[in-house]
């Protein structure tokens, strides 16, 4: 993704900032709000004092009074108060939309402490450039910490304060961590004032940013806001396989965007039969497989004589009318002249296209296919072969060694692997070698 601003190839292609489309200009910021009125060249001596200050892109907001003297506005980079020190941020909203802002979020005007000091200067953005190449080495070494204290933790984020004296650590835990070790650790590791900030699963996916299934950055960390709880029945609504894989995000919970077309399906089921599971036939009854809730057509596969039929598409006005039948006892002889036939597509005359029939006249080769030849190895007697070696290597001598080592000779000694079966053998008789030989030698 790739903003006006961005540098551009020879061809013309924005390169990007490869910060996931989170530019440092402040056109394709997180969560950015269009400020309108600042466009309106108009002066309002009355205009509403508070402004909206974002800090690392959009991560986090937060409400500041701006004073005359600071001549601060819409797009300013600023410094601001903080309890600890000052942070550097960017005005996102100034005027009366802050109001509604304010509201929106609920943040009343009482919780309005600090003000904006002044226009950011060279050395506040380069001093907030080295606190945010910090960060991510403070991530890493803080994931080692949290490791070696066996704490069931994980960090997934790390922001600096604009002063470098703060360090805010963002963690995801599934109960409540016991970390005063932790922060000690941290305190001498960092030399800065440790601040710990557990968050859900959702907001750590906001923080982090990512690239979801539909080929579109995170909604959570471009756009939305608020996060509505999301349950399965918004997927059964929709007649979504219940997949895990497929319906849950990168969070782990599931989609946002489950609930984004869930009134237009709620709308369009409003019209439907209800307890149209099955209707009752004179031999058999029809059991409904699935809904078409956008086109309006149900079907039901039919079951006569304990006999499974096929598939009957029925309107849902048909439906009804059977239904009704069926409520006065009144059973369906032939559920068939109900059925939702598909009007047949016009016909087009290929004339009026300007194309031709190429049906047969292009024949595309036959592919031959070369058979493996297979190998046929005979079986290989390990024992007979030992026997052999053993019985040839004590008879031979040295003129069979020279004679078959000549290129002239092709005589050579092949072991047979023909695998003799030894199922139909007699069991041999164990006879002494010194008897043998004593009756030889008396013969």
């Amino acid at each position: 993704m790739g903003c006006a601003s961005c540098a551009t190839t020879k061809n013309g292609v924005p390169q990007g900032c490869g910060n996931k489309g989170h530019c440092s200009s402040g056109t394709c910021n997180k969560k950015n709000t269009y400020d309108w009125l600042s466009t309106v060249d108009i002066y309002d001596p009355m205009s509403y004092k508070v402004v909206e200050v974002s800090f690392k892109k959009g991560n986090r907001k937060s409400f500041y009074f701006n004073p005359e003297y600071s001549k601060a506005i819409t797009g300013d980079l600023v410094v601001v108060e903080n309890a600890t020190g000052y942070d550097v941020g960017r005005i996102s909203l100034s005027g009366d939309l802050v109001r509604l802002q304010m509201k929106k979020n609920n943040f009343k005007e009482e919780k309005v402490i600090h003000k904006v000091i002044r226009i950011a200067n060279y050395r506040d953005l380069e001093k907030l450039e080295e606190a945010r190449k910090l960060e991510k080495k403070a991530m890493i070494r803080a994931r080692q910490i949290a490791r070696t204290l066996d704490l069931e933790m994980k960090i997934g984020e790390v922001e600096y304060q604009g002063d470098k004296r703060k360090a805010t650590f963002y963690y995801t835990a599934e109960g409540r961590v016991d970390f005063r070790e932790l922060v000690r650790m941290f305190a001498k590791e960092f030399r800065v004032k440790i601040e710990m900030k557990q968050i859900g699963s959702r907001q750590e996916s906001s923080l982090i940013g990512g690239i979801g299934t539909c080929g579109r950055e995170l909604c959570c960390s471009t756009w939305k806001s608020d996060f509505q709880t999301v349950t399965t029945t918004a997927a059964r609504y929709q007649n979504l396989a219940i997949n895990q894989t497929k319906l849950t995000g990168q969070c782990g919970r599931l989609k946002c965007c489950l609930n984004y077309e869930l009134d237009t399906y709620i709308d369009a089921l409003s019209d439907f039969p209800k307890n149209a599971d099955e209707l009752k036939l004179t031999n058999g009854r029809a059991t409904l497989i699935k809904t078409d809730i956008f086109k309006g057509i149900m079907y039901y596969s039919v079951q006569k004589d304990n006999m499974r039929g096929p598939l009957i598409s029925l309107s849902k006005e048909q439906v009804k009318e059977i239904q009704k039948l069926n409520k006065k006892g009144v059973k369906v002889d032939n559920i068939n002249l109900y059925e939702n036939y598909a009007k047949p597509s016009p016909k087009v005359d290929n004339e009026d296209l300007e194309f031709a029939d190429v049906t047969g006249e292009i024949e595309l080769p036959e592919i031959k296919r070369r058979r493996k030849k297979k190998s046929r190895k005979k079986p290989y007697n390990k024992s007979r072969s030992r026997n052999q070696q053993s019985s040839s290597g004590g008879n031979r001598s040295k003129s069979d060694n020279t004679e078959s080592d000549k290129p002239g000779n092709n005589k050579t000694s092949r072991p047979t692997n023909k695998k003799k079966s030894n199922r139909n053998r007699p069991p041999r008789k164990k006879t002494n070698n010194k008897n043998t030989n004593n009756k030889d030698r008396q013969s």
